[in-house]
């Protein structure tokens, strides 16, 4: 009796080819690229712009470094997360995600390889633009009381964490775009219970409210970018974790309903 050789099946799915599958959907957009280099522009423009016009004892003299030079980063950020709720609303617009799911049966792999992706894409091109415009800016500031180093204490972490907040608010808008399908409501959504919500709350009187905004997303990514602790403000690992925190919360709010939902 003989038994006939099995070889294994060529397309089997593993999560290799998987991320591969949506590292090749992120690059072959031309609208990936044109927003990251509208965010790349724009910090980098802003950051010259702080460095040619700033005057040593000015308002501005008590300002960190980082926080300055990296302004820009606030601009940054809109445009990737923009391009976080894209790579999944866009596609429930545009029906690429039947094809995406039909391929991966099991779901949750495309949403975790798209997460994946993207995070190491955003931080990967934001890391580069904060390092090369703070080097650019100091050029200017050299000679100025915010003149500074990336050796200097805090400022290599500060500019670290500047892209790593800029991730993970973008991973938050990710999966804001997941849960909702939409990219007018997760745009929506991100504007006003990220970034507006929290400012409302600061008007409540109570202790409590306040203690609890330090650790919303948009306050939590601001004390990443600093390289001085910031007064009334979570500590750098309590910020890091409440972003992580928030993030993990959007992904798995939207995995829940992938499972459950048709496509």
């Amino acid at each position: 009796m003989t038994t006939a050789a099995v070889t294994p099946h060529p397309y089997r799915i593993t999560p290799a080819r998987v991320l591969r599958s949506e590292w090749h959907k992120l690059r072959s957009l031309r609208s990936s690229w044109i927003t990251l280099g509208s965010a790349a522009a724009l910090v980098l423009a802003v950051g010259i712009l702080m460095g040619t016009t700033y005057t040593s004892g000015g308002g501005d003299s008590d300002v960190d470094t980082v926080v300055m030079v990296l302004y820009g980063t606030t601009l940054g950020t809109l445009c990737t997360v923009v391009l976080g709720i894209l790579v999944t609303a866009g596609e429930y617009s545009t029906g690429m995600i039947r094809a995406s799911l039909t391929a991966v049966p099991q779901r949750l792999p495309v949403l975790w390889a798209k997460a994946a992706v993207f995070a190491a894409t955003v931080f990967t091109v934001m890391l580069a633009t904060s390092l090369v415009t703070f080097v650019v800016a100091q050029f200017f500031l050299n000679d100025t009381d915010q003149a500074a180093s990336l050796t200097d204490p805090g400022v290599l972490r500060a500019v670290a964490g500047n892209a790593a907040g800029t991730t993970l608010l973008s991973l938050i808008a990710l999966g804001l775009g997941a849960l909702l399908r939409s990219t007018p409501g997760a745009i929506g959504a991100f504007i006003g219970g990220v970034m507006v919500l929290p400012e409302v709350l600061t008007m409540l009187p109570y202790d409590a409210v306040e203690t609890a905004v330090r650790y919303f997303p948009t306050q939590a990514a601001g004390v990443l970018g600093s390289a001085t602790p910031l007064p009334d403000a979570a500590s750098n690992g309590g910020a890091l974790l409440a972003l992580l925190l928030w993030a993990s919360a959007s992904l798995l709010a939207a995995a829940a309903l992938l499972r459950r939902r048709d496509a």
